[in-house]
């Protein structure tokens, strides 16, 4: 019987080590921050973004993925629907760095050795860090930066991705993360002072959408969930 369990595991550990494929390949797209200055859309790409994304596929249906991705994100009261912004008038701008780690799950099964062409739906999430200049507005509403702050991202995706040709993914997505800080946009500084006061709601965090495509080439061994062609 343990013979039996040992020749099971064995051929177990042999398939899945066989069913690493991969995929690599630029990503690009935009930007858009809400937050307490600027305006409120949920998803309105204003600021151009790009980076690189890695897939390591352990099914049809599910995959590891990393990506960095830079990020600039504004905002203008100017573009605000609400009166009080507009009269308050600020500009913000900041810089992001953003690392993240997450599984995507497909809603059809995803087989990269089709003879030519496979689609699906997916979703992602994971967890994200990401790097941003700490700044803060001073009395004439200028916005002034300070050291190099670090943070969590949690991401929220959905998406749509092709396989064109056997060795092409290509894949458009929208995704939303909630940033652990208020400050990417200067109006909750680390060390307000009397001078230097937080404004806006407080209480509430940051959040910036990332809208874009990659695509990327896919290589590796066939995975043992499919014959091999």
């Amino acid at each position: 019987m343990k013979r039996k369990l040992f020749t099971i595991l064995t051929i177990l550990g042999a398939c899945t080590a066989q069913s690493q494929i991969h995929e690599l390949g630029p990503t690009v797209g935009a930007t858009n921050y809400i937050g307490d200055i600027g305006s409120t859309t949920y998803i309105n790409p204003t600021d151009m973004a790009y980076g690189f994304q890695y897939r390591w596929n352990r099914s049809p249906r599910h995959s590891w993925r990393i990506n960095y991705t830079y990020m600039p994100i504004s905002g203008k009261d100017a573009d605000s629907d609400m009166p009080l912004r507009q009269a308050r008038n600020l500009t913000t701008k900041n810089n992001l760095n953003e690392l993240m780690l997450g599984l995507e799950f497909n809603f059809f099964e995803f087989d990269l050795h089709n003879d030519w062409f496979a689609f699906t739906p997916y979703v992602h999430t994971g967890i994200a860090g990401i790097s941003y200049k700490e700044t803060y507005f001073n009395n004439f509403n200028r916005q002034i930066e300070k050291d190099t702050e670090y943070a969590l991202a949690l991401p929220v995706t959905l998406g749509v991705k092709a396989l064109l040709n056997k060795r092409f993914v290509i894949s458009a997505e929208v995704g939303a993360r909630y940033a652990f800080t208020d400050n990417l946009d200067g109006s909750n500084p680390a060390n307000p002072s009397t001078t230097i006061a937080a404004f806006g709601n407080t209480n509430s965090n940051d959040w910036y959408v990332f809208s874009g495509i990659s695509l990327s080439y896919t290589f590796g061994k066939n995975p043992c969930y499919c014959a091999p062609r």
